[in-house]
């Protein structure tokens, strides 16, 4: 889905772009629906052939919207073919591998950014926007919510990255400390902007590991990470989940070996097509307590994400695809050029980022005003 959405987005801007993928009928799909230059299979286990592809085709700028267990190989092969790559976002041990290739990358005058979608993504460079108004940082809280305006059930863009979230436990930063969560026992209600009100819960995300190395310097001492999801989609999740489904293995029916997550998110996408009016809205949100000239201050940056008619097959799910889409060419055009590998809020310029995201219908507000 991120990749449709990216691939779309770029060649509406009129660039050229060359897919790939492990799944050959999609990639024929996306090859017939738009003017790509190329196609070709791709396994991304396999990092000498993702390395021959690079070396093939030479592409300027690797966008990576695989599942985030693939992002290291995916860094490692455009390291090695000097391309550079982003990607979606990865966990936090994955995470804090590809920010330690960073001397590596700008040895080679190279620019990795792991992290482009929408959280992690737009949220960090809200959050990067925001700490330009600290002295110091107490604590950071980010997340997301999101609702839609018929209370059923619609496969989200990853069911396995949800289920992660749903059940491994979540890393939070309490006191300066790592400690770790189990989500389902962090459940509580809370209210968003154009939203209402939500089931919440910790859950593991990079933001964690990236906010609080990035702003060590601020003080910042608790970080923390919210999934939120209305009582429809979070009851359904629960429902699936009590069913053993989704289990990652292998598991051998008649002889024929099946993943069930991998099997039950295709079920369930044929299943839960949404109808004609569905539409889906989203806030992404960032709160910072800290102080300025000796003053206890609260910040709070939202997104908030629209579904729009002419990307109405996405839902929300373009504040993952369009975030890519904008740093991939902002990397392409020179507006980021310093080398290494970063999480955004270190690199991303959020003047020119947001104001993209704006053309987009997608408003950032600090604390309820809209930013120009």
């Amino acid at each position: 889905m991120q990749g449709n959405i990216v691939v779309r987005d770029l060649i509406e801007k009129g660039h050229k772009v060359f897919i790939s993928s492990k799944n050959q009928a999609n990639l024929e799909k996306v090859r017939a629906k738009y003017k790509v230059v190329g196609a070709q299979s791709l396994d991304l286990n396999l990092k000498e052939e993702i390395i021959k592809l690079i070396q093939k085709i030479r592409p300027s700028v690797i966008i990576n919207c695989a599942e985030g267990d693939w992002n290291l190989n995916v860094y490692q092969a455009a390291f090695e073919g000097g391309v550079h790559v982003i990607d979606l976002g990865s966990d936090v041990p994955i995470t804090r591998k590809q920010l330690a290739l960073n001397s590596d990358f700008k040895k080679k005058n190279l620019i990795a950014i792991t992290g482009c979608g929408s959280t992690p993504g737009i949220n960090n460079v809200m959050l990067n926007y925001a700490t330009e108004r600290f002295d110091s940082i107490n604590a950071i809280e980010a997340g997301f919510a999101w609702n839609s305006n018929i209370k059923i059930f619609v496969v989200p863009f990853s069911m396995e990255s949800i289920i992660e979230e749903f059940t491994e436990p979540a890393p939070v930063v309490e006191n300066r400390i790592w400690l770790e969560k189990n989500p389902l026992a962090t459940v509580a209600d809370k209210k968003f902007r154009e939203i209402g009100a939500q089931k919440v819960f910790f859950v593991r995300h990079p933001e964690t590991e990236t906010f609080f190395s990035y702003y060590k310097n601020l003080g910042v001492k608790n970080v923390s990470f919210f999934a939120g999801f209305p009582e429809h989609s979070f009851n359904t999740i629960l429902s699936y989940l009590n069913t053993g489904f989704f289990e990652k293995g292998t598991v051998y029916v008649d002889g024929v070996g099946e993943v069930p997550l991998i099997k039950l998110t295709k079920i369930l996408q044929e299943i839960h097509n949404p109808p004609q009016e569905y539409t889906e809205k989203e806030n992404l949100w960032v709160r910072i307590n800290g102080q300025k000239d000796g003053i206890d201050k609260e910040v709070l940056m939202e997104c908030i994400v629209p579904t729009l008619h002419s990307w109405k097959e996405a839902g929300c799910n373009i504040d993952t695809g369009f975030p890519a889409s904008i740093i991939g060419q902002m990397i392409l055009k020179g507006d980021i050029n310093q080398y290494g590998s970063f999480a955004p809020e270190a690199i991303v310029p959020h003047g020119q980022f947001f104001q993209e995201l704006n053309k987009k219908e997608m408003t950032i507000l600090m604390n309820g005003k809209e930013i120009d």
